[in-house]
């Protein structure tokens, strides 16, 4: 008989097995796991894969193949979809868009004004920085994205290489072990878990340790450490004695502990000197330029003006504060840090909600107004309707010690009315930075307030938690079952947070007729959404895993966590202390020494113009032309009239400082906890209202003593 070739066989059977394969209709391509996990990696394009995808396709440009890998790696890490060529052309189409809009409107400007002297040169060199900035923003955004989504993801590290410890302690299979920190996890880190089993699901990579290599490798130069850890618990697979498999578990997991803490305490001690740099080069050397602005601006003739103050102080040193203190949040590294559960708390609508900003709006409303008065009553009708005038003379007012200036001291020139310089007007305006300020304060603290407070309960929970979680392993290795071990330790654990926390899980168990896992996770009435802790939760996790192989195994399991949780008390305690001295001189600067400076800046800014505005009134009436001479050839140097107004100065200045705290507080909160949105609205909140209180009191005290001051010393001399 003739024996059939391979191709015959397959020519044979290939139709029969296409029938049968195609027979199966709407049967689906991949198994229901996969489809879930296609389901929660859908989502929404953001912002920046919309305009890559569309502006980015304009023009196609192709990158060096350098170039190409390492945008395919930030966008592969940063799971964008988006190819490395439309990232590339969308920083070069925005900053064509830019530049060629603002050559557009600045040749218009020069049209219609009829002459190249009027040509905006400021506005075309604020364009073409701005356009250049912006070519670089997006070229490197990509990478941005990439390292926010590595830190978020590295926060978890450690809790993720726990659950696999503990999982393979009494089973030793490290698919199930993977599959079960996914399982609990929190996003980011869970998606690449699971994405690790897809790989093989799809066909991309033959076995489970092929995928997780791969994976691993994408972590190659961020954490090493993370890598080693892996590699243990892989090789403990093949460790024949069961202890020796154990010990090479828990070497995994120091390891990873042993490499965060080397990594922050090396950050601890690189991170001193960009910090300084950033304080000096950006609060500092500002706040002190700012005396040098008055006189400046009238020696120089109006050149220098208000908005120009306003575009340096208020735009480009902020963005230079915030450009180093995101190099230096750059540097910090992963796997440590206080991840939240603040979505799944039930005050999380409160935080939520908009009613805190409307409320602060109206609290804040009539300063906002009193701060605009000298604008009002110099620009709108309103004076007149009311039968007042426009300004008034500190005499009028009962005030003539303060000189023979007005409240608002607007002058009338040539080219139109300028100022206000008058001291009213300053004081005034200092209202309108401080109302900016108290209404983020108001808002964030109304926002923030009780979900704070939930959060401390939960700290002290935490910092219970240790000797509870040692408690509840030895009655369940005395054979409680898990049922009514909760309600022996609340018992044992009466008036602490503890006793709270294990009698929530009792009441649900008894009253409520739920399992251990709904008393403790259920999405209305578990104990965990009152106490939002990434520890209790992984704990509890653990403890409903364990226990289905055993009490025994399960109290093993509870001993293992709560030695883990004593080590991860020491090193966390061991990082505060290093970056307590770096945090506490943020802080002080930020809410104190920077205030203070600009205050007495402020101070020093209205004695300037109150002087200059004396010898003004004076050389204009013939005042003190025997006692003095002339100051003629004096005020011809200095152009009162085109100096920087005040009012304007220390509104740019309020403005400076509020971005400074925003910027500042942010950069503090991530150095210290890691990404944590509550911490740092509620910080931002607190550090605006001391530090913008304290600017007033300052500015205040120190406008007004200065001001009487020179009125006191120039009525002497000019008689």
């Amino acid at each position: 008989m003739k024996r059939e070739s391979v191709e015959e066989v397959l020519r044979k059977y290939g139709a029969k097995i296409e029938t049968q394969i195609n027979s199966s209709g709407d049967s689906k391509n991949y198994s229901q796991s996969y489809e879930k996990f296609k389901g929660e990696i859908s989502r929404e394009y953001t912002t920046y894969e919309r305009w890559a995808n569309s502006l980015g396709n304009f023009i196609h440009i192709k990158p060096s193949k350098s170039d190409e890998e390492k945008m395919t790696k930030s966008l592969n890490s940063a799971h964008l979809a988006v190819e490395p060529w439309q990232a590339i052309s969308l920083s070069v189409m925005g900053f064509l868009t830019v530049f060629l809009i603002g050559i557009f409107i600045s040749v218009g400007i020069t049209l219609v004004s009829g002459g190249i002297e009027s040509f905006p040169l400021l506005f075309f060199f604020l364009v073409i920085t701005f356009s250049i900035f912006l070519f670089y923003f997006l070229n490197q955004y990509p990478e941005r994205l990439a390292n926010k989504w590595r830190l978020k993801a590295s926060s978890q590290m450690v809790p993720a290489i726990l659950y696999i410890v503990v999982y393979m302690r009494h089973t030793p299979n490290l698919e199930r072990a993977i599959q079960f920190a996914s399982e609990h996890l929190q996003y980011p880190l869970a998606l690449d878990f699971k994405k690790i089993f897809y790989d093989v699901e799809v066909g991309k990579y033959s076995t489970l340790k092929e995928s997780l290599d791969h994976y691993l490798e994408s972590w190659r130069g961020y954490s090493t450490e993370f890598i080693e850890g892996f590699h243990l618990i892989e090789s403990s697979l093949f460790e024949p004695d069961s202890s020796r498999r154990i010990s090479t578990l828990e070497k995994g997991l120091q390891v990873v502990l042993d490499g965060v803490y080397e990594k922050m305490l090396k950050f601890s001690h690189s991170v001193r000197s960009p910090l300084t740099n950033v304080y000096m080069l950006g609060v500092v050397l500002p706040t002190l330029g700012l005396a040098l602005i008055p006189l400046a601006s009238a020696m120089i003739g109006g050149i220098l003006t208000y908005i120009h103050v306003f575009i340096l102080f208020n735009l480009i040193i902020p963005f230079m504060v915030f450009y180093l203190t995101d190099k230096v949040l750059g540097m910090r590294p992963g796997g440590y840090g206080e991840t939240t559960l603040l979505e799944k708390n039930p005050l999380y609508p409160r935080y939520k909600s908009q009613v805190h900003y409307h409320k602060a709006f109206w609290i804040i409303l009539p300063f906002l107004i009193l701060s605009l008065i000298p604008l009002i009553f110099q620009f709108t009708p309103i004076p007149a309707s009311l039968d007042l005038a426009k300004d008034f003379s500190f005499s009028e007012l009962g005030l003539s010690f303060l000189g023979s200036g007005n409240f608002f001291g607007f002058i009338s020139t040539p080219t139109g009315i300028k100022g206000p310089f008058g001291l009213g007007a300053l004081l005034l305006g200092m209202l309108f930075p401080l109302s900016i300020a108290f209404y983020f304060s108001i808002a964030y603290n109304g926002k923030t307030k009780e979900l704070i407070i939930e959060r401390e309960k939960t700290k002290e929970l935490e910092s219970e938690f240790n000797n509870s979680l040692f408690q509840l392993g030895n009655r369940l290795g005395n054979g409680v079952p898990p049922e009514l071990v909760f309600g022996k330790v609340a018992e044992s654990n009466r008036g602490l947070r503890t006793g709270e926390f294990f009698g929530k899980v009792n009441y649900n168990i008894r009253q409520m007729g739920m399992s251990v896992e709904k008393a403790i996770f259920d999405r209305t009435r578990g104990a965990i959404r009152f106490f939002p802790s990434d520890l209790i939760a992984t704990s509890m996790r653990v403890l409903i895993e364990s226990s289905k192989k055993g009490l025994k195994i399960a109290a093993v399991s509870l001993m293992s966590i709560s030695e883990y949780l004593k080590n991860l008390d020491k090193i966390t305690m061991r990082l505060r202390d290093l970056l307590a001295e770096i945090t506490s001189d943020m802080k002080s600067n930020m809410t104190f020494l920077a205030p203070l400076l600009s205050g007495i800046v402020v101070g020093l800014a209205a004695m300037i113009t109150s002087i200059l505005g004396m010898l003004y009134i004076a050389n204009l009436s013939g005042a003190g032309a025997t006692n003095w001479g002339s100051f003629n050839n004096f005020l011809d140097i200095l152009q009162y009239q085109d100096m920087i107004p005040p009012y304007f100065l220390q509104i740019s200045v309020g403005i400076y400082l509020i971005e400074i705290i925003f910027i500042l507080t942010s950069t503090l909160v991530t150095i210290n906890s890691g990404e944590d949105k509550l911490e740092m609205t509620n910080k931002v909140g607190i550090n605006l209202k001391k530090g913008m209180s304290l600017y007033f009191i300052v500015a205040l005290l120190s406008v007004v003593a200065l001001s009487i001051l020179s009125a006191t010393v120039l009525g002497n001399l000019l008689g």
